[in-house]
């Protein structure tokens, strides 16, 4: 069975989707950002000056710096697929406000762009969130760091398209723990984001080519060390194309999971 690619038809009404998930989540914000706003701060602290005080880099490089641009690509990676996967679940399916909302003027691309747009919108809170924590540990050193909230907005677009398709074709919420178990968590390790891929065997550095989180986590160490090339410009036009892509099959797949 093939899946066409639809042409996006999303009105100025998807805003309202992301509207309602906004307001929901500042209700309960304080609930929803404790592992957020703890975690981050724990890998920081036990990684960059914990297990950083036994690893030597090229260069006399501090493990600290290293590991803090890493961060920006993997926790809101996990913070954009969380609330696509499942939040977009949940709201689908157990309290039926896909349902709810469908019975407006809001088309299924409406929703369902509403949806990604507000997990980009989590890896963006994320992103900035962790760039403040990794500035207060002295691990940024290029005003090029301005540009990391925009960055996640793209990274977060394709995070949460991804995490969306899974959901869309989802028969439990608990099948989203192959998602998750399959997908995020090898990108959290393959993404470059803790060790130089350079040091892995050649097969696996092509393997990692093909993981998103890589190219964001390359976007963001040139950043905050201020070591912008070329090679960033094609790391954010991969992002984006895929971003598309992913974005397209997540209307596809929402218009065969609501429209009875």
């Amino acid at each position: 069975m093939t899946i066409a690619l639809p042409k996006p038809e999303v009105s100025y009404r998807a805003l309202r989707m992301w509207q309602r998930n906004r307001d929901v989540f500042l209700n309960i914000w304080w609930s929803e950002a404790i592992w957020g706003l703890v975690e981050p701060v724990v890998t920081l602290v036990a990684l960059g000056l914990g297990l950083g005080g036994f690893v030597e880099l090229q260069e006399a490089e501090s493990y600290l710096k290293f590991v803090a641009p890493g961060l920006l690509a993997v926790y809101p990676m996990w913070a954009a697929s969380a609330e696509a996967g499942w939040g977009s679940y949940f709201r689908m399916e157990n309290l039926r406000t896909f349902d709810a909302v469908l019975a407006t003027p809001l088309s299924v691309d409406d929703v369902t762009t509403g949806e990604i747009m507000w997990a980009a919108t989590r890896g963006v809170i994320s992103s900035v969130y962790i760039l403040v924590v990794i500035t207060a540990f002295n691990a940024v050193e290029s005003a090029w760091a301005v540009l990391v909230p925009a960055i996640a907005v793209a990274a977060g677009a394709l995070f949460g398209s991804v995490a969306l398709c899974y959901t869309a074709v989802a028969r439990s919420i608990s099948s989203l723990n192959y998602f998750f178990a399959v997908y995020i968590t090898p990108q959290f390790w393959l993404s470059g984001a803790f060790f130089p891929l350079e040091q892995l065997p050649e097969w696996v550095q092509k393997v990692a080519w093909w993981v998103p989180a890589a190219h964001v986590a390359h976007i963001h160490r040139a950043l905050v060390a201020g070591q912008v090339s070329w090679e960033v410009v094609w790391d954010l036009a991969w992002v984006c194309v895929v971003a598309l892509l992913f974005y397209c099959l997540a209307l596809a797949l929402m218009r065969r999971r609501l429209i009875r």
